[in-house]
């Protein structure tokens, strides 16, 4: 009976523990990116009713988690229970980059790709990224490599690796690491407007010609 009885008492302490120490968990915090708030001159002749579709946009495994990741130093990734992305890492870089794109390029017809929307399209851009995280020395970083085509005929007209690098206004501050991040994403679709503007604008499909009944091509 006492060992019964200190068996019960010990279970209850364990179970007043776990309790107070669920008590005093941090609330986790969520985090959104933003998009670019100046939009400077990108270079280049202005685009005029230029239909573009960014994505798909692939993501690695790691990165791919409702936590925000930082890198150690070396080859340990930091994954923070308690800050956290308010939706989706991709939908969330996709729905930014779109945003910038439409400013830098002056105009609406920027659509997430593949997409229910039968709007003409000009050109596609899909990307991957293979780092968007913060570092152990202050810096946010973003490397993508990213393809242009003629959506169209899917010519590949670009293909392109770049890496972009931040400092945080606030080292080991959360919300100042998303705000770096946010830029790197800035600096990335300035330079995808850039490489847009300079391309020439495909031209449109030839008119399908007339023909008669017996196959033959009816001249005007």
């Amino acid at each position: 009976m006492k060992v019964r009885g200190f068996g019960l008492a010990a279970a209850v302490a364990v179970a007043v523990l776990v309790t107070a120490g669920c008590a005093t968990s941090p609330p986790s915090s969520f985090y959104t990116l933003t998009p670019m708030r100046a939009m400077p001159d990108s270079g280049g002749p202005p685009s005029t009713a230029l239909g573009v579709g960014l994505g798909p946009v692939n993501f690695p495994q790691f990165l791919d988690r409702p936590q925000i990741v930082k890198r150690d130093a070396g080859n340990r990734l930091a994954i923070d229970e308690f800050h956290r992305w308010g939706g989706t890492i991709q939908d969330d870089f996709l729905r930014v980059w779109i945003e910038n794109m439409s400013a830098l390029l002056g105009t609406t017809s920027v659509f997430a790709f593949p997409n229910e929307v039968r709007y003409p399209l000009d050109f596609r851009v899909t990307a991957d990224v293979l780092a968007f995280e913060g570092t152990y020395d202050g810096y946010a970083v973003l490397r993508a490599r990213w393809i242009v085509l003629e959506h169209r005929t899917n010519q590949v007209l670009r293909v392109e690796e770049t890496h972009y690098r931040r400092p945080l206004a606030e080292p080991k501050d959360e919300g100042a690491l998303i705000a770096a991040m946010s830029e790197t994403l800035g600096d990335f679709s300035r330079d995808v407007a850039v490489t847009l503007k300079q391309l020439p604008q495909p031209k449109p499909p030839a008119p399908e010609q007339p023909y008669d009944r017996d196959g033959a091509l009816r001249l005007p």
